[in-house]
């Protein structure tokens, strides 16, 4: 028996198994807030997504765009839209109104639903059907009655379509539409959930924006499971743990940014006297290599469990996991966090490797169909029957180390310099909050190490200062040769450092980024 696997099924069971269970907390004193929904009215709110696109028109395999902070109503898309055979397009909200038109009319989408802070960016862009996602423009589309009483036209459903076109960052070039099919995102978010043991037990507080790679699949495996998810809207340390205690969070998603942000509320707190919550929350990092330090600072002031993983949009995006075994319980916290720090070994179903010249590879179910109207850029990442992450790394082990974006390696005096590797020894210094290391012209070296260093509010420290803790701890070639003090780094929405951004000034001028 082969039956097709479809992301629309995790919904069915768990209206099925958990109807009257609330499903989600929606975040409450916004507009159009949905509140607490039961399992069974999030279910009869997707269908009625799917008949009122039936209604429209819109025939399976036609495109859906969403461009919205977290949201009840963004969940409830995940299944309304892709459930019933049509493509769902999550957009970064936090695009600029050209680069959110380029993706809609990039992807042929029909009709986009967007968030009411959004108005000027929805007045601007006229390729598609804008739906406000107020209560009111938007009502028909969710009444859970209308999802009740009719049925939606329903399709064959096939594992090999796409489910989502998720658009990469674009930190280099236009961004590309990622597809993604139902068997790779039912797999990930399988395998995701089986790696994190999610049991309908567990609270997942959403504060991974859930358009960065389908909130890397949890969303999926969490409602299969039957657990409560907890809508928070925009990123902010002190709420995160007000929400942690208030809603007995269990589990969460986050880029390194958001990670920073709680040690930094937490830090508030303790100064302030106030108490942290004693829940135990498993939170689950991924979007750069963390510092040894941050994984420290983690299982030691908060008592949270931290789990890295590995992927791209790309691989829908779990490839590595990096969870401590029982036989790291008795070691040393310092040495804990050192080992936690590397990428992590295969997940269920996958294979890495690494290229003769550094590059790492991966083979999954995971790994996506190719990209969007863009065949060549397809076969190049997919050469040789392995998906190509651009990253440089190389193998402890059964574990996958990431040294660099291979484009960041720095190249000083003939010998190679992980920037990772330096931020890693910077980040131990207690004056440094931010850093970014790259590499800039020398005419002596070929390329110099620069530091980028954000300081801790009410911390101080002198260039030299952080060079020579630097040279303290690491072969002299790789610390750097200068530091910068600056009150922020450039970041994508998402938390990832746009080092090409930061390198600009110093390249400016020359044909190539390498010297």
């Amino acid at each position: 028996m082969n039956v097709p696997l479809t992301i629309g099924e995790f919904l069915e069971r768990a209206a099925l198994v958990y109807g009257d269970r609330v499903g989600v907390v929606d975040e409450p004193d916004v507009t159009g807030s949905l509140g607490r929904l039961t399992y069974g009215e999030l279910h009869d709110r997707a269908r009625a997504m799917a008949v009122g696109f039936d209604a429209m028109g819109i025939r399976p395999g036609e495109r859906i765009a969403i461009v919205s902070p977290n949201s009840a109503r963004f969940l409830i898309s995940y299944f309304g839209v892709s459930g019933f055979g049509r493509i769902f397009v999550p957009v970064n909200y936090r695009l600029t109104a050209d680069e959110i038109g380029y993706i809609v009319e990039h992807s042929g989408t029909s009709v986009v639903l967007y968030d009411p802070e959004l108005d000027e960016i929805a007045s601007r862009v006229t390729s598609a059907k804008w739906i406000r996602l107020d209560g009111i423009q938007d009502a028909e589309l969710f009444d859970p009655e209308r999802g009740r009483r009719t049925d939606p036209v329903g399709w064959s459903p096939d594992e090999d379509a796409t489910c989502s076109i998720n658009y990469t960052s674009g930190t280099t070039s236009r961004p590309k539409g990622v597809q993604l099919t139902h068997r790779n995102c039912w797999l990930n978010a399988a395998s995701f959930g089986w790696h994190m043991g999610v049991s309908d037990r567990d609270v997942l507080l959403h504060t991974l924006p859930m358009f960065h790679a389908n909130g890397w699949g949890m969303p999926y495996a969490m409602t299969a499971m039957g657990g409560r998810h907890v809508v928070q809207r925009k990123i902010d340390g002190e709420v995160i743990l007000t929400r942690v205690a208030q809603d007995q969070v269990t589990l969460m998603c986050a880029a390194p940014a958001v990670v920073a942000s709680i040690l930094a509320a937490a830090e508030e707190r303790r100064s302030t006297g106030r108490d942290l919550p004693e829940q135990v929350v498993r939170i689950v990092v991924a979007g750069a290599p963390p510092p040894s330090k941050t994984i420290e600072r983690v299982e030691g002031e908060l008592g949270w469990e931290f789990v890295q993983i590995y992927g791209l949009t790309e691989t829908s995006p779990l490839l590595t996991v990096n969870r401590a075994p029982a036989e790291w319980d008795d070691i040393d916290p310092a040495e804990r966090a050192r080992r936690l720090s590397r990428a992590g070994v295969p997940a269920v179903g996958v294979k890495m490797a690494i290229s003769p010249d550094g590059e790492v590879l991966a083979r999954s179910n995971h790994v996506f169909e190719g990209y969007w109207q863009q065949p060549a850029e397809s076969d190049q990442a997919l050469e040789g029957g392995w998906f190509h992450t651009g990253d440089g790394g190389y193998h402890e082990g059964p574990y996958t180390v990431i040294t660099d974006r291979k484009k960041d390696v720095i190249i000083t005096g003939g010998e190679n310099v992980s920037s990772i590797e330096v931020e890693d020894v910077l980040y131990q210094h207690e004056a440094v909050s931010e850093v970014a290391v790259i590499g800039v012209p020398d005419e002596k070296w070929g390329e110099s190490v620069l530091a980028l260093v954000v300081l801790r509010q009410g911390a101080s420290a002198t260039e030299q200062d952080l060079i020579d803790h630097c040279r303290e701890r690491m072969a002299h070639f790789k610390a750097p040769r200068s530091v910068e003090i600056r009150d922020a780094l450039a970041r994508t929405a998402t938390g990832k450092l746009q080092k090409y951004k930061l390198r600009q000034p110093y390249w400016e001028g020359r044909d190539r980024q390498v010297n």
